[in-house]
């Protein structure tokens, strides 16, 4: 059963949530704070495919919680809700280890197809065993492991994201190449992603935070202006 967690203080939007993604075919768990939330969520052993998390709520809010959960499961995928329309909220939601957002009002299809799709990538992250493609790819101080999904720099392991370490795997599988940002959208979020390229900008100045020496002037994850970005091997 595929499992979902909603966290949503108001009761008539939870609920609009539970039943439409209860017909959808998920499993769904209702949180009504973000101290609730993290209670279930330990008491299911992390055992949760996504969350989807409003931000404004009393108490411990989306932004916090979104952390939280985010430092205790990288794989997790994580859903922002906001009323707000400011792009500095959609940011840091993504800056926290959000996967995606979703702007209130929205209709159940566009509920829906985020969280399918966000689902379709965590599930090839859980299953995915790479049996026909080389275990490691090295590019001079990162290793990345396709099998265990991890990227190690100079033997330390880096902690991404299941995004983040499908963004990593695109750059490493496609090194020196300058990939655009409708590239990355459409290989890591699908060619039915909603939103817009933006969100491509966000993950990768939290990769550079991740694994860049110096995050202002990047050495690996370069820009090309124009396009988009490449991943740039050491000589």
């Amino acid at each position: 059963m595929r499992r979902i967690m909603v966290v949503e203080d108001e009761k008539a939007i939870r609920e609009f949530e539970v039943i439409n993604l209860s017909r959808a075919g998920y499993e769904v768990i209702e949180a009504a704070s973000g101290e609730e939330a993290l209670q279930i969520f330990e008491e299911l052993g992390g055992n949760i495919d996504i969350a989807v998390l409003d931000i404004t709520m009393p108490g411990m809010d989306g932004f916090e919680l979104c952390k939280e959960l985010r430092r205790r499961s990288p794989t997790l995928g994580i859903i922002m809700l906001t009323a707000r329309t400011q792009e500095m909220d959609k940011i840091s939601g993504l800056m926290m280890g959000a996967d995606d957002y979703i702007t209130k009002p929205f209709s159940p299809s566009e509920l829906l197809a985020r969280v399918d799709s966000l689902y379709r990538r965590v599930e090839m992250q859980t299953v995915k065993q790479a049996p026909k493609i080389e275990e490691e790819i090295k590019l001079g101080d990162f290793t990345l492991n396709l099998r265990k999904r991890s990227l190690y720099k100079k033997g330390k392991i880096i902690d991404l994201t299941q995004v983040e370490f499908q963004i990593i795997e695109y750059f490493f599988t496609h090194p020196d190449t300058a990939l655009s940002r409708s590239d990355i959208l459409n290989r890591v979020w699908g060619d039915s992603y909603y939103g817009d390229e933006k969100i491509v900008d966000v993950n990768i100045r939290r990769l550079r935070m991740k694994i860049e020496d110096e995050p202002s002037s990047p050495r690996h994850l370069v820009t090309v202006w124009g396009m988009g970005y490449k991943w740039v091997s050491d000589s």
